[in-house]
């Protein structure tokens, strides 16, 4: 029996290499299991040699009653030629490259479209997909150049342009890319503010483009474009953060209304010091006010120009007091009233 304690062991560590994978690397899926079949046979060839037994077998069993040598040999011919079809024919998509070797040595590409290979001499080691590709990454928790934590996340949008480069040069370059990405991803974060990295979403994508773009053209590949798609701080930081910009709004405002204030007072003194040498307009413009406070009421009031003086609208603070009230009814205390005609 195979003791506890060595189950328990093996056990760990394959917990312990689980753990150790980095995020975005998973066990083969079912894309990765066909993709691994196609290198071996496909459709198209095993339908090819099923066509070819089933006819050499049924030609051989007609000539095995006239010959029985002949009908023999045809069977298996036939059987060969099937083998060698199924196993021989390569079909590769529109969008795909083959990566073809001969005894272990780099042949060339294949594709798209069907294409023959040498049964054991030569093997389809890999179908390169050349479409534009997207690879999410994240880094969570790294800290900002003003030391705050932030979880990013960003989508890379990438493509081979080489093949060979990128068979020959990397064993795996889809990882690569997501490493390289997640790398210099936290690289960027701790270069910039986090008032950067909100409000500069495209600069920080674009930088990281360019840092990506010079690791990955030698290996034949090519990052078009990064696109920051989230930025997630502390809630209690964001919580601070609210409550700053509210702050500013309100000290923005006040700035704004104490401008408007001596914008008025200094409108106001020119006002004055043009009233002040022309009694005339301070005439003109005292009934003018008292126009404006009595037309309110729908009705006309004829009132003699003496009434300014009478009052005591001719004045400064008679002025004001009018144009500062609702007037229900003129009144003026220890004055006389005012004659109207109505």
């Amino acid at each position: 029996m195979v003791p506890v304690a060595l189950i328990r062991a093996r056990r760990d560590r394959r917990r312990q290499r689980e753990e150790e994978k980095p995020d975005g690397v998973h066990p083969r899926t079912v894309e990765q299991v066909r993709a691994e079949v196609r290198k071996v046979v496909n459709g198209f060839s095993v339908t090819v040699a099923i066509v070819v037994w089933v006819v050499g077998a049924a030609a051989g069993v007609a000539l095995t009653l006239i010959a029985p040598l002949v009908g023999v040999a045809l069977i298996v011919v036939a059987g060969l030629l099937g083998c060698y079809l199924m196993f021989a024919i390569k079909i590769a998509n529109q969008w795909e490259k083959a990566v073809v070797l001969r005894f272990g040595r780099y042949r060339g590409l294949q594709g798209p479209g069907l294409f023959w290979v040498v049964p054991v001499v030569d093997s389809v080691t890999q179908f390169v997909d050349q479409r534009v590709r997207t690879t999410d990454v994240s880094a969570e928790s790294a800290l900002t150049r003003d030391t705050v934590p932030v979880n990013v996340d960003a989508i890379v949008f990438w493509l081979v342009w080489d093949a060979e480069k990128s068979v020959l040069e990397v064993m795996s370059f889809d990882t690569a890319i997501f490493l390289s990405a997640q790398t210099a991803l936290r690289e960027a974060i701790g270069r910039h503010d986090l008032a950067e990295m909100i409000t500069e979403r495209e600069k920080l994508g674009h930088q990281l483009q360019q840092i990506l773009d010079e690791k990955t053209n030698p290996w034949g590949i090519t990052v078009q474009s990064v696109e920051i798609r989230d930025v997630r701080i502390p809630a209690a930081l964001e919580d601070a953060m609210s409550r700053q910009a509210q702050a500013e709004r309100e000290r923005q405002a006040r700035i704004i209304l104490g401008t408007a204030e001596t914008e008025i007072a200094g409108k106001f003194a020119l006002a004055a010091e043009v009233y002040q040498g022309n009694p005339v307009a301070m005439h003109l413009r005292a009934m003018n006010m008292l126009y404006e406070a009595i037309k309110e009421k729908g009705s006309m009031v004829i009132v003699p120009s003496s009434a300014v003086e009478t009052m005591g609208l001719g004045a400064m603070t008679g002025l004001a007091s009018l144009g500062g009230a609702r007037i229900e009814g003129i009144t003026a205390p220890a004055t006389p009233p005012v004659p109207s005609a109505k």
